[in-house]
């Protein structure tokens, strides 16, 4: 019996509520797609996030395997994200079409290649999703920006008898005791607790917000109104879902060391962000990220977690923690035929054909 073809076709998202049940719908049946694409996050003040939304449906014998949802941002359709930089500021990563366990081999590049069928579309933007997606979509790149996502591999340290320190290097080693030891002080120890209620939770958010502001001097990642009111709804969202751990960790008479905002759905953990208090008298020993990373690691372990994901950034602290690392993607694409398309092409045959002479010409 011959198999029925996927059916793609976009079309507007009129009912939020409708597709938030549909969207939850094929999540039930994708248990291993990031927290970036659940709708935790997507629909998380959607409404007005996407102003002009499109959704890419992919259907097979009248059962739905994959969603995307675009915004329209002039002729640039933006996959997840909004076009505009003040909503877009909670980065996503990890994007791409949500897709049910078992679709077919190239679904995802698939569906996003449909999009360029779409009425004025002449351009898409993929914020945070992996090289192979980005290269698959068509089109001639525009921008292209790649950043490593280094993450710890918990399964592997599990495997090897579950000693995450024994991974690191000497010198990573020596730090994070060190600062594990003067947090703990002689007698104490470093502790990690979840908020268990949401009263706790919004204490626990307010509190890492205020000190995550402080270290950034108002400009981090809560530095609007909007921003801290998305977070907040973020919050009540994703620990409804059991998708999200706010950690507040300890150290020595109950002092603070730091708060984490942590996702975490199908065995990872993605440490998004947090909030240091400032170690006093210690000359840059004691290292609050290092000694929260640690608990929270170490509360990932004992728990059976697959992996803690640092997420993407070259920050010296992540690569010195992690042991393994992926690399994603920020692109935008124009239509290969298009004259901007034929102008990028022609500009980069001719970048490669000085580079090649310069070779040539070298001793």
């Amino acid at each position: 019996m011959t198999a029925r073809p996927t059916r793609l076709h976009a079309e507007p998202v009129r009912d939020w509520a409708a597709l938030g049940r549909e969207w939850e719908a094929l999540e039930a049946e994708a248990p291993g797609a990031p927290f970036f694409r659940g709708w935790g996050w997507v629909g998380c003040l959607a409404e007005e996030r996407f102003p002009r939304p499109l959704l890419l449906r992919a259907e097979e014998g009248g059962r739905t395997l994959g969603l995307a949802l675009f915004n329209r941002d002039g002729p640039r359709l933006m996959l997840a994200e909004s076009g505009d930089p003040a909503r877009d500021a909670p980065f996503v990563e990890h994007n791409g079409p949500l897709l049910a366990e078992g679709a077919p081999a190239g679904l995802a590049a698939a569906m996003l290649r449909a999009a360029w069928h779409t009425s004025g579309a002449r351009r898409l933007v993929l914020g945070g999703v992996t090289p192979g997606l980005a290269a698959e979509v068509g089109g001639t790149a525009r921008r292209h920006q790649a950043r490593p996502a280094p993450y710890v591999d918990l399964a592997a340290v599990r495997a090897a008898g579950g000693d995450w320190l024994a991974t690191l290097s000497a010198n990573a080693r020596q730090q994070l005791r060190r600062s594990d030891r003067l947090f703990a002080g002689e007698a104490g120890e470093v502790a990690a607790r979840e908020a268990a209620t949401p009263g706790e939770a919004a204490d626990f958010l307010a509190e890492m917000m205020e000190l995550h502001a402080r270290r950034w001097g108002g400009e981090g990642a809560y530095r609007s109104e909007w921003l801290r009111r998305f977070h907040r709804e973020l919050a009540a969202r994703a620990l409804g879902r059991g998708e999200m751990e706010l950690l507040r960790v300890t150290g020595a008479g109950g002092a603070l060391v730091g708060l984490l905002q942590n996702f975490r759905r199908g065995g990872v953990v993605s440490a998004y962000q947090s909030g240091w208090a400032e170690p006093a008298g210690e000359g840059g020993r004691a290292k609050p990220g290092l000694t929260c990373h640690h608990a929270a690691i170490r509360r990932a372990l004992t728990r059976g977690d697959a992996e803690y994901d640092f997420l993407a950034g070259d920050q010296r602290y992540k690569r010195s923690l992690s042991g393994a690392e992926r690399e994603l993607v920020w692109a935008e694409r124009v239509r290969a035929w298009s004259a901007e398309g034929l102008v990028l092409r022609g500009a980069k045959r001719l970048q490669r054909f000085f580079v090649k002479s310069l070779r040539s010409q070298q001793p």
